[in-house]
């Protein structure tokens, strides 16, 4: 009987002899592989943290101990020694999350899944268990690449000010975030993996000087005193200590034993404590141990003996982004590329090939990369700075006071905008159309395929006295959806054929071939529309207006939230012109979002064109005096979704 299935909680662990937990860090090892390639997930990274997790549950009492984890997609393994062992729905509806959930157990603290940050928590959590006078501890595990960012320095500065308030830090060490880790922090980790530890030299350096005679011990107890000194040439920990922070390591992440005793010795120690332990990602897994870009880090579906994706997609609007950052990068030496430890996700692996010394990763710091690009435009270049849309909302005051106040052309490329579904609340781009829209001066581009994301990002740079914004989904851009004619600076994707058409249908992004099914389906309806796709949401375009003016109701469909939205910018721009207008906005609403597919959440919320084309039909037919029986023929009229 396999180890892994008699295991149902932490407990279950302290039964084990060490042969016996180094069966079970094999068990897993095996089962993660043949799990996540049939889901796809977070694959490298729990790899890497098997004995980690083992011995992190031997050690603390969960959930009694929190144990906190950052960025949380290394939390599988604590998924599988906390009872949840059914990974078949991994990421998918009414399956398990990909990050800690505290819908899913009381051993999830946090749903953490935005890097940098557990430091924080775990201070605020041992305060109130200082302030309540609990017996527990507090663990946070943050990876190498967390700490390249500012908020877990903020954290440790405070941390440190209470000597004798239990936290043990446990860092994480795979050279690694995404990619190889960089910085100053990286080189200091480096040299802390590749010198031999104080402790050992101290220890040797006793023996050979207890057994000489007279002036040993005394010669000892001077370079005893002079510790900080020697342990700083020795294994120059010293950053650590200097904050007043205790460090044990570096220690063997694959050897549990030695795990153990670190953290048993962290544990009793009664204040704040670093222990670095030396992680291999996607250990165990010659594949993932092969990909140098970034050992299967996350993997869609997979063939577990190859590790070869099962299925190749079509283009994608990443790569899209990236091949033509590669063309203006050759046509424009000015054009520099910033990344936030994710060139490859983003898309700028071509661009840092081709021109090596134009790209910038500032690790995981967008406050830092905003300023930075705010930097480098004053100095007299264009910054092209590439992150997902989720992740920009940690660098709005950047774009708001150092970007946009000083007038700076830098441009901003949102990946993953929209629903993005499997990666759940967290990862979701709902929110950059919506907080954008407060910032003076701003341009936010939607484009609606892939020749839009190529004319789009060109326009955007060409702008050199101002923040600019490109935002485009996840995962295979569909075909062209070609335009039919343009006012003012908006496409016209579908003339209505009347001229006193029903309804103004304003399109934004990716959403361009949903739009036109909607379209389909109010004209069967005999409901006339006009499509418009308005390109550059930000500002409204000023010949909105005049168009709206001429149609009976206008309706905007938008991939981002509902509050703040576009929907509600060309609501106050007709407001203003003094157009009175029937508006309808459709978008998402302002919760946070389980995972499932795309589609899947898309349903949920309401987001299809049946679903939209009903309520068209009522607020047409209610402008008419015929809203229940027209609105009843629509239901039954509409076909079904279909993913």
């Amino acid at each position: 009987m396999p180890l892994l299935t008699r295991i149902r909680g932490p407990r279950d662990l302290d039964r084990l002899s060490l042969e016996e937990l180094n069966q079970l860090a094999e068990e897993i090892r095996t089962f993660l592989v043949e799990a996540v390639s049939k889901t796809g997930g977070h694959l490298g990274p729990n790899l890497g943290v098997v004995e980690l997790t083992i011995a992190l549950h031997r050690v603390f009492e969960s959930p009694k101990d929190k144990v906190l984890w950052d960025t949380g997609h290394q939390s599988y393994v604590h998924k599988l020694l906390t009872g949840r062992q059914d990974f078949s729905k991994l990421k998918m509806k009414g399956g398990l999350s990909g990050y800690p959930s505290q819908a899913e157990s009381e051993h999830d603290i946090i749903e953490n899944s935005h890097a940098s940050t557990v430091l924080g928590w775990a201070d605020g959590i041992a305060k109130a268990n200082e302030l309540l006078e609990r017996d527990s501890h507090v663990v946070a595990v943050i990876g190498d690449g967390a700490l390249t960012g500012g908020m877990a320095w903020e954290a440790l500065n405070n941390i440190a000010d209470a000597k004798d308030r239990p936290l043990v830090i446990v860092v994480n060490d795979n050279e690694r975030s995404y990619a190889p880790t960089i910085g100053g922090l990286a080189n200091h980790l480096a040299t802390l993996r590749t010198t031999d530890g104080y402790e050992r030299f101290l220890a040797r350096t006793k023996e050979v000087l207890e057994r000489t005679p007279v002036v040993g011990r005394p010669l000892y107890d001077t370079l005893h005193g002079a510790k900080k000194g020697l342990k700083d040439f020795i294994a120059p920990q010293g950053m650590f200590e200097d904050l007043g922070l205790k460090y044990v390591g570096p220690i063997d992440g694959h050897d549990l034993e030695a795990l153990e005793s670190a953290l048993a010795r962290a544990k009793r120690f009664g204040g704040p404590v670093i222990v670095h332990c030396l992680t291999e990602k996607g250990r165990g897994y010659q594949p993932a141990l092969q990909d140098e870009a970034d050992r299967f880090h996350a993997v869609g579906k997979i063939h577990p003996d190859t590790g070869l994706p099962i299925a190749s997609s079509g283009a994608d609007w990443t790569s899209v982004f990236g091949e033509e950052m590669v063309k203006l990068g050759e046509e424009r030496e000015d054009i520099v590329a910033i990344t936030a430890a994710m060139l490859q996700p983003v898309g700028l692996d071509r661009f840092a090939k081709r021109f090596p010394e134009r790209v910038y990763d500032v690790g995981i710091a967008e406050q830092h990369g905003a300023v930075s690009a705010a930097g480098l435009a004053t100095g007299g270049v264009h910054p092209v700075f590439a992150v997902y849309a989720t992740f920009l909302n940690r660098a709005f005051d950047q774009v708001l006071m150092d970007v946009a106040l000083h007038k700076c052309g830098v441009t901003f490329v949102l990946d993953r905008a929209g629903v993005t579904g499997t990666d759940g609340a967290s990862h979701n781009g709902m929110w950059d159309m919506s907080i954008l829209q407060v910032v003076p001066g701003l341009r936010l581009a939607a484009p609606r395929d892939a020749d839009q994301v190529r004319a789009q990002l060109r326009e955007a740079v060409a702008v050199d006295d101002a923040p600019t914004v490109v935002r485009f989904s996840k995962g295979a851009v569909g075909p062209a959806v070609p335009a039919v004619g343009r006012v003012g600076g908006m496409d016209v994707l579908r003339e209505p054929g009347t001229d006193r058409p029903d309804v103004l249908l304003v399109s934004v992004g990716a959403l361009a071939p949903m739009c036109l099914e909607i379209a389909g389906l109010l004209d069967k309806q005999g409901i006339s529309t006009t499509v418009v796709d308005p390109r550059w949401v930000k500002p409204v375009d000023e010949a909105m207006a005049p168009l709206a003016e001429r149609h009976r109701v206008v309706v905007t469909v938008e991939d981002n939230s509902r509050v703040g939205g576009v929907g509600s910018a060309i609501a106050q721009a007709l407001r203003d012109a003094g157009v009175d207008v029937p508006l309808r906005d459709f978008g998402i609403p302002p919760r946070f979002l389980d995972h499932a597919s795309r589609a899947e959440v898309m349903a949920e919320i309401g987001l299809t064109a049946p679903d939209i084309a009903r309520q068209v039909t009522g607020l047409v037919a209610k402008l008419d005096g015929r809203y229940e029986h027209s609105a009843a023929d629509a239901v039954d009229s509409v076909e079904p979704a279909r993913d």
